[in-house]
């Protein structure tokens, strides 16, 4: 089925608000979009009883009424999912799916805005968009624009080390740590295995699989994420500035993500936290460097539960429906 077989979301200008339907709005990522939504006038959401969430007929007939369904479902109820929008034709809305099954897919766009300067215009015209993960989206905001500007090699040996607050680890873990069983602070992922490594690479357009060191603090949200560099061993051996050229280049005039000054409170203090963009759809960059050391340590600041969740698929959405940025 092509985009020009789905039926269109209203106008902008239209009387008409277009309606959203978020599939699994009771999970951490849902709840989040939810609370979003209803600071927000212009969209209607409509809901289904909890006793009919996994009736089939109950949700067909649901999402013929609504122009974007948001899904919030692990991978495999995700995929159910999707076939069962794929079989409803000309009734069948667009989708958003903020679950890992589709993010690699090749018909599926990928709902990270700033990733090149078409991609906004890709996801306002796509059928399905997959949302990004929280690491990725760091990871992939600081590396991209490197390789595109050819600083970075796609094969040079990236490692991406990250530490997340609680919230996106899913019931369990956050159980663990609000009863006080879970450690202060653990890595983990440590099979190499991490479900996040394909759209990082495939996204940051590197050809060497990159080794990604997750972990986990003891505070429930905020995120770092660092790719540590040696400049002597890029070609050209670049320096801070040529770091933060390419970053500010591809991120001028954007509105939700912001390339620090090299000179800045957390370079004179050598130090930077994990909490102060919680509650907002912000990415901040870093680019920390040593000249006398050849080398530098790039940084990225979300908040896993806004621009590494909820917030970018509330971005995504408006793209998605034609509706300005709020």
């Amino acid at each position: 089925m092509s985009f020009s077989d789905v039926k269109p979301s209203p106008t902008v200008g239209s009387s008409a608000k277009p309606a959203v339907f978020v599939d699994g709005a009771s999970g951490t990522t849902g709840l989040g979009i939810n609370e979003r939504l209803r600071l927000q006038n212009d969209v209607v959401v409509k809901s289904i009883a909890e006793e009919k969430r996994k009736d089939a007929g109950a949700k067909r007939a649901l999402m013929e009424e609504v122009d974007l369904v948001i899904l919030c479902l692990p991978d495999d109820a995700a995929k159910e999912t999707v076939a069962l929008i794929d079989s409803m034709g000309t009734a069948a809305p667009r989708v958003l799916d903020a679950s890992t099954a589709f993010r690699v897919a090749s018909d599926w766009a990928y709902g990270f805005p700033e990733l090149a300067p078409d991609q906004a215009d890709k996801i306002r015209t796509a059928r399905k968009v997959s949302n990004p993960g929280c690491y990725p989206t760091g990871a992939i905001a600081l590396l991209r624009p490197l390789v595109d500007a050819g600083v970075l090699p796609a094969d040079y040996p990236i490692t991406v080390n990250a530490v997340s607050g609680y919230s996106g680890g899913g019931k369990s873990m956050i159980a663990s740590f609000e009863d006080g069983t879970a450690p202060a602070f653990e890595l983990y992922g440590l099979g190499f295995e991490h479900k996040h490594v394909p759209e990082m690479q495939l996204y940051s357009r590197l050809t060497r699989r990159p080794i990604f060191v997750p972990s986990v603090g003891n505070y429930r949200q905020g995120m770092l994420v660092s790719v540590p560099l040696q400049l002597e061993t890029l070609p050209g051996n670049p320096g801070a500035a040529d770091l933060h050229d390419a970053l500010a280049k591809r991120y001028a005039g954007s509105r939700y993500v912001s390339v620090m000054p090299l000179e800045n409170e957390a370079a004179k203090s050598g130090r930077i936290e994990p909490e102060a963009l919680n509650e907002t759809n912000r990415l901040e960059l870093y680019v920390f460097a040593s000249d006398k050391h050849h080398q530098a340590v790039l940084v990225a600041r979300l908040d896993n539960l806004g621009k590494g969740a909820s917030g970018a698929a509330v971005q995504n959405m408006r793209l998605m429906l034609g509706l300005a940025e709020a």
